[in-house]
This record gives C-alpha cells, structure tokens and sequence, in this order.
C-alpha cells in the first residue's frame, strides 16, 4: 500500500496513543468485561462447536512517525481456508510453540518475514472462539520501523496497514448479517479503501478498539 494512502494520525478522545499510553494500558491486564468472546456472540442461532483447537495471532501496531498504524495481511486466492480474506499474522498452536506468544511471533515471521526482534509484545486479549472450531488468542505487539517484510507467498497475497485512528473510530464498525439455512448470522465488518475486513479479525479489532475507547474514557 502507498504511504499516501495511510491516514497519519493516531488520536483517539484527545489521547495519542503512543509506546507509553499503549504499554501503561496493557501492563496490568485489561478489562474485559463485555467484550466478544467468539463468533456466535451476534448470532444467538450459529451453532458453535465446543472450545478446541488452540491459535493465536499478532495484533501488529506499527509505531511510525505519523501515527499508530495496524498491519494485516490479505491470505492467498488458493488456500482452502478463507481465501483471500484479510486476516492477522497467526495461526494454530504447534507442538514447538511454548505458548501463544511464540506462536504468534513464529507464526509472523513464517507469514510476513518480520523477525520477533523488531516486535515487543505487551499484553494479549482473551481467546476468541471461531466457528470453525478455533480458539484464537490475539497478542498485542509493537513494531519498531524500518523492518524487512517477505510475505510467504504460498499463504499471503499482500501486506497493508491501516490507521489506528481508523479503528478506534466506531462509525467504521459497521454490522452486516448473511442468512444461511434459515439461520442469520451477523458480524462486523470494517472496510477500508478496497479492503473488506470482516469475520473474527474485525471482531478482534473491534474489541481492542473498546479497550482503548474505555481507556480513553477514564482518562488514563
């Protein structure tokens, strides 16, 4: 994506969100009260398999000059599993990971080329249970710019990024529901420029947006 098309800005009810302001919020835990914890949370309907499969991806909060900028991928047209849909680096959890951090952090690297040395996670959120029977830890990591991007090209068409500002913004949160075999299934979607972000990655972005909006609202 061009630079230019990044909006540079990373304010939010008058708080930058700058390295300080983002690892003073996640140092002692979060709140997460009322936030989703999986798919079926808009779709009382939607069958939810049992919690299993563990996974985690990186929540990349790039800390440019401008501003706050999120990185995302946009998975290849050939995969089995959710072609083409923007996502977080990440994946399921393998027997070498430790825990979902190393997973993640591998994970990135295998996807996107960027190495955990440029990456300093400061917190995690909850598990996000999929319906495709996945339950997905999201870790919080800052990224330190200038770093080296090599998208595996088997699993990842693109690698953009989009303003912070952007998805603090609730007016972007917009919900939209498919109907399939009599059941409705609603979920947020947060499109930006030509990219359609949906499913658990918008559901994720949407509770870290909370997160910070609550932060904000305290006055921290």
């Amino acid at each position: 994506m061009e630079q230019s098309a990044i909006l540079h800005t990373g304010r939010a009810g008058g708080l930058i969100y700058d390295r300080p302001a983002l690892r003073s919020i996640f140092s002692g835990g979060v709140d997460e009260t009322g936030l989703m914890s999986g798919d079926g949370d808009m779709s009382p309907g939607l069958e939810m398999p049992p919690p299993g499969r563990p996974a985690a991806v990186l929540v990349p909060l790039v800390d440019r000059a401008e501003g706050m900028s999120v990185l995302l991928t946009r998975r290849t047209e050939h995969l089995l599993h959710h072609p083409g849909q923007i996502s977080f680096p990440g994946g399921r959890v393998e027997e070498c990971d430790t825990d979902p951090v190393s997973c993640a952090l591998r994970e990135t690297m295998e996807e996107t080329g960027i190495s955990s040395s440029v990456i300093e996670v400061i917190g995690r959120l909850k598990a996000y249970r999929t319906r495709t029977g996945f339950s997905v830890v999201p870790v919080i990591g800052l990224l330190t710019p200038p770093f080296e991007t090599r998208p595996d090209p088997n699993e990842v068409a693109e690698i953009f990024e989009v303003p912070l500002s952007y998805i603090l913004n609730p007016a972007n949160h917009e919900v939209h529901s498919r109907e399939k075999d009599g059941i409705k299934r609603s979920f947020y979607v947060l499109p930006y420029l030509d990219y359609y972000i949906w499913g658990a990655t918008a559901a994720m972005l949407v509770n870290f947006a909370n997160i910070l909006r609550r932060d904000s609202a305290l006055g921290r």
